[in-house]
Parts: structure tokens; C-alpha cells; sequence
């Protein structure tokens, strides 16, 4: 099985001060796809720099040719299906055909308080997932869409001409319960994790790789209850949120080993971070360029 590497470039530089730069590098490097995150602002980010994912995307999708672009991950938390569907249509139509969304139910980070409401429950969350992914679905595949819903509505909604990859551009779907796995495997072209999260700072990389492979066999079996091949649903690792953190950028061979262990679980895209110095994501830039353009030869 082939495994194809991604990155993910955080929107945090004026696009003239590195921001269109890095996307071009993402380009030349070879990536398959290059995402970024759809937050209002992120964790230790809130208070510097940070642009919105739909313009830097459209910003990209100009600036680049070959490269697949797209988030990782849009919520609900302040996106509504009928203006999101509106800008993934334009956005797949400026890139040619280039955009997955990648999209999951949200959280209780600061995107859930920006528009001034009380951050929803674990159940509020999974209820409007569940209703806004088959919305959305619906409307970029339909020319007009009524939906009088719990949580969201929408009254003759046109989405004229669609999108430019048919039936719609593909979803990426995050989830790692049973409700967002359902989901997954009902509508995703995609399945995205980023690991246990309960194992990122007392866990051992041998405990997540285990917790990903019960993951994987949950997929399994919710692609068995709606009918489909999990083969047919690629499989993604957003990686920096497991017990490895960073060691794998450390050096090539270390990303080789880790990549060639999640591989085996049966991953089909492995997404890096561009290294951002004193953060979170710190890496050494050669190290990183040279993962970018000879790990995946050597794991084929």
C-alpha cells in the first residue's frame, strides 16, 4: 500500500511576510496535499497573527498548480452548512478542483465562545454533527436544498453550478466515537484522527499505536453497518497530538520508522506540520524538506 504525506501550514504569517511562500515550498516539495487548520484562533496562537482558512486557501489555490489544498479541520463551532457550502464551491471552482474539506464536530476551545455563546456539550456537539455533515453533503450536490432541521435550516438554497469534482469535493471526516465514525463511513471519502488524546503526555507511542488500531477496527466495522469497504475510505493521521509528538522530524529515518509502524496499521496519508520556530511544532526546516522529498520512496 502506498502512503502518501501531507502537511499542514498553520495561518499565523502575512501572506507577504511567508504565508505565500510556504505554500508554493509545500508545492515544489511534492506534498500531496497541503491543509490548514479553520479556527478563529488556536491555543497558544490567540494572541499573534491568525488568518481565516477560506481566504488563505483561496489565496493559495491561485498561487499553486498541482497541489491538493484543504482544512483540517472545519466544525460547526462557527461554520453554518449554507454559507460554508456557498464558499466550498467557489473555492473548489478558483482551484480547479483542488479542495477536500476536512471537517469534524468541534470543541470547546476558543472558536466556541468567539460568537458569544456557552460552549456545547459532548452530546450538543455530536447532535449538530450529525445534521450539519448530511446537510452539507446535500447541499454541494444539489442544485437547490429545503431543510428545516434542530439545529440548522435552510429555505431554497441555491448551489449553482456545484462543485467542479463530482458528485462534491471529498470530506475528510475527524472522529474517533461512534456517532462521528457513522458519519465517516456514510459520507466520508476520508477518515481523519489524530490519535488518543489521553495518551498525548503520559502515553507511550507503543500504547497509541495499539489505541489507533482499535480505532481503525471500530472504521471497520462502522464501513460494515452502512454497506461499504473501508478499503475504498482513506485513512489519515494528523500527526502531533500522539506520545511521539515530535520525535518523528527529528531525522529521516526516525519519520521512516514511524510512518512504516502506522502504514502497517493500514494509514494511506500521514500529514506533518511546517515547522513554526518556539512553538509546538518547532522542527529543524532541513530535516523537515528532506522527509518532505524522500521519505515516502523509501517506504514504497
Amino acid at each position: 500500500m502506498s502512503l502518501r504525506l501531507s502537511t499542514v501550514i498553520l495561518p499565523y504569517r502575512r501572506w507577504s511576510e511567508g504565508g505565500r511562500s510556504a505554500w508554493l515550498r509545500a508545492e515544489q516539495l511534492g506534498f500531496h496535499t497541503a491543509y490548514t487548520y479553520d479556527h478563529l484562533s488556536w491555543r497558544s496562537f490567540r494572541d499573534g497573527p491568525w488568518f481565516g482558512a477560506v481566504p488563505t486557501l483561496t489565496a493559495a489555490a491561485a498561487a499553486t498548480e498541482r497541489l491538493r489544498l484543504g482544512t483540517l479541520v472545519t466544525s460547526p463551532n462557527f461554520r453554518h452548512p449554507v454559507t460554508l457550502a456557498k464558499e466550498l464551491i467557489s473555492l473548489d471552482d478558483i482551484s480547479g478542483g483542488r479542495i477536500t474539506l476536512g471537517i469534524g464536530a468541534g470543541g470547546t476551545g476558543f472558536d466556541a465562545t468567539a460568537l458569544g455563546q456557552e460552549p456545547w456539550s459532548p452530546r450538543e456537539r455530536a447532535d449538530r454533527f450529525a445534521e450539519f455533515v448530511p446537510l452539507l453533503d446535500r447541499l454541494l450536490t444539489e442544485d437547490a436544498v429545503t431543510h428545516e432541521g434542530r439545529f440548522y435550516s435552510a429555505h431554497e438554497a441555491r448551489n449553482i453550478p456545484g462543485c467542479v469534482q463530482r458528485p462534491r469535493l471529498p470530506f475528510a471526516v475527524a472522529a474517533t466515537g461512534p456517532r462521528g465514525l457513522k458519519l465517516a463511513a456514510r459520507h466520508g471519502q476520508a477518515w481523519v484522527t489524530t490519535g488518543d488524546p489521553k495518551l498525548y503526555e503520559n502515553g507511550t507511542p507503543e500504547q497509541s499505536v495499539e489505541a489507533l488500531r482499535g480505532q481503525l477496527a471500530k472504521l471497520s466495522e462502522a464501513c460494515a453497518d452502512a454497506g461499504r469497504d473501508m478499503a475504498g475510505l482513506d485513512r489519515i493521521l494528523l500527526t502531533g497530538f500522539t506520545p511521539d509528538r515530535a520525535r518523528p522530524l527529528r531525522s529521516l529515518d526516525a519519520f521512516v520508522d514511524f510512518a512504516g509502524r502506522h502504514r502497517e496499521l493500514g494509514f494511506t496519508e500521514i500529514v506533518i506540520h511546517w515547522p513554526i520556530p518556539d512553538s509546538d511544532f518547532a522542527a529543524d526546516e532541513k530535516v523537515f524538506e528532506q522527509i518532505a522529498m524522500e521519505a515516502t520512496a523509501q517506504l514504497d
